[in-house]
């Protein structure tokens, strides 16, 4: 192994590498996830998806165009209140947004996150009702109060 020096847009760093030049795997960094670049980016999708300006967004948000445009950008921590009243303006649950933001993360961490119930707990808990499906109503025959006061 060898220390070797690599420049990125100027900035040059030690990098240890293998025999054939290549970064060792100990030494691989993960792509920094920038939070706020991402909730811009989630934002600005959505906005655009609506047809929708700058302008307009930031009017029914009642946040100034310029900020609204640096918070898309990823230049400016929002906080929960502004979030809230941009998806509001979008017309979106600040939940939909923020699991956007949450698959986008994971995409980029390289994190599976998975749809369903894993195999393991399926096997353990039982099988999932309905195909996967969660329930829309307690089944009858545990709605009863019978069966309420048999359980405790």
């Amino acid at each position: 192994m060898v220390r070797q020096p690599v420049t990125v847009n100027g900035v040059t760093r030690w990098k240890d590498m293998d025999a054939e030049g290549a970064v060792t795997a100990e030494t691989k960094e993960a792509k920094a996830v920038v939070l706020r670049q991402e909730i811009g980016d989630v934002l600005r999708s959505i906005r655009q998806a609506e047809g929708r300006t700058l302008r307009d967004v930031s009017h029914d948000a009642r946040v100034s165009l310029g900020y609204l445009s640096e918070v898309e950008r990823g230049q400016k921590e929002a906080s929960s209140e502004l979030l809230a009243s941009i998806c509001a303006a979008l017309d979106v649950p600040l939940s939909a947004m923020l699991g956007q933001v949450a698959e986008r993360v994971a995409v980029a961490e390289g994190v599976h996150v998975p749809d369903t119930v894993p195999t393991e707990f399926q096997r353990e808990f039982g099988q999932p009702v309905d195909g996967g499906m969660v329930p829309d109503a307690v089944p009858e025959e545990f709605a009863n109060e019978q069966f309420a006061r048999s359980c405790g």
